[in-house]
């Protein structure tokens, strides 16, 4: 497994800077959140993305991908009635593809609960097909691309549309396409009925992507949560991609974040062998 951090935390901090905290930490990926590159990122280009990628590449590591997807511009939306937002949805999602491709990366994890909970008077059956046909969509580009759509399971205090790793499969079975696959997160996880190490031996087949925090929104070894039954089920079902730690509470500070969460991941794996 490999080891990447997610950018966000990083609060004003530019790109050259962050890749190089998150090297000196000895992450060997950094995962990008687009909003954090300019509030609007459809005015971000490919030109950029690629600028982007080669800051990455001479602090010693890579762009994994893009995560937070839909966080800005407002108005977007998977699930609505309103075709129009829908594929202008679609074709935003494109160009995040196209930007995290140009940038290296090869990963996109689909988040944004705010952006595909099902809206009030519209039924699950209805939102379920409209996000299938969007995902639909939005795989074939990134198949031509060489990037992989992660879909994300969120607990229900985030919303309530893919609130379990079996739900979110069964979109992407519907989906049925090689680039959509699954993302697992330990916080969202711990939301579950399941215990961590049964949804992932469930999940294998589909697992493309996978964050590292805690239950409280934390970094890895800042909460209670142990990961060696993580790393334990991760190898057992032989997932040897990414491991990307993504926080939602930024104290003490983004450097001590980055260390400590990667002192805790190397020290667990250490114990799980």
């Amino acid at each position: 497994m490999k080891f990447a951090i997610c950018n966000e935390m990083y609060e004003g901090w530019d790109i050259a800077r962050i890749c190089k905290d998150a090297a000196a930490c000895g992450y060997q990926g950094l995962e990008i959140a687009p909003f954090t590159l300019d509030p609007d990122p459809r005015k971000v280009d490919e030109k950029r993305a690629r600028e982007i990628g080669q800051i990455a590449s001479d602090a010693g590591i890579v762009v994994t991908g893009f995560h937070w997807l839909l966080v800005k511009p407002d108005g977007l939306h998977i699930t609505t009635p309103d075709a129009a937002v829908r594929a202008r949805t679609a074709e935003f999602l494109k160009h995040l593809a196209r930007l995290c491709a140009a940038a290296g990366g090869k990963f996109m994890v689909f988040g944004s609960p705010k952006q595909r909970n099902v809206l009030e008077g519209e039924t699950y059956e209805d939102a379920f097909k409209r996000a299938a046909d969007v995902f639909g969509l939005v795989s074939r580009t990134c198949e031509q691309l060489g990037v992989t759509l992660a879909l994300e399971p969120l607990g229900k205090v985030e919303g309530n549309f893919l609130n379990t790793a079996e739900e979110t499969i069964k979109l992407i079975e519907a989906v049925n396409h090689p680039n959509c696959r699954l993302h697992l997160d330990v916080k969202a996880m711990c939301c579950e009925s399941k215990p961590i190490p049964q949804i992932i031996a469930e999940s294998a087949r589909h697992l493309a992507y996978f964050h590292a925090n805690d239950a409280n929104r934390r970094g890895p070894g800042f909460g209670e949560v142990d990961f060696v039954p993580i790393w334990k089920a991760l190898q057992q079902v032989r997932y040897d991609g990414w491991v990307s730690v993504e926080v939602f509470d930024y104290k003490p500070d983004p450097h001590t974040i980055a260390l400590k969460s990667l002192e805790y991941m190397k020290k667990t794996m250490e114990a799980a062998k």
